[in-house]
């Protein structure tokens, strides 16, 4: 069974940094884009920055230059590092691992920007 289980968020207050963490298990990791989407309250899941198997990178506008995403294929995880938080990063975050095919997502971990 596939798992993909996040870990790292919290309450930070603004400008504060954050590590997300999304670990995988029964999958190929190494072979799967993985990303991070997030939603808030009211708005729309958007994707906030994905990473291919290939190591390929791609942010969002509204996080490029704060955050940064990364993979540890002997580790089966991936990272957001999250620097400079605003309140409007508030959001449950969400892993997703993508193939050609198929499609997982684990299950989020809210974030909190406040003082």
């Amino acid at each position: 069974q596939v798992q993909l289980v996040e870990s790292g968020g919290g309450l930070v207050q603004p400008g504060g940094s954050l590590r997300l963490s999304c670990a995988a298990s029964s999958i190929t990791f190494s072979a799967y884009t993985m990303s991070w989407h997030r939603q808030a309250p009211g708005r729309e899941r958007e994707l906030v920055a994905q990473i291919t198997s290939l190591s390929d990178i791609n942010y969002a506008g509204s996080v490029k230059g704060r955050f940064t995403i990364s993979r540890d294929n002997r580790k089966n995880t991936v990272y957001l590092q999250m620097n400079s938080l605003t309140p409007e990063d508030t959001a449950a975050y969400y892993c997703t691992a993508l193939s050609a095919s198929l499609q997982y997502w684990g299950q989020g971990t809210q974030v909190t920007v406040s003082s």
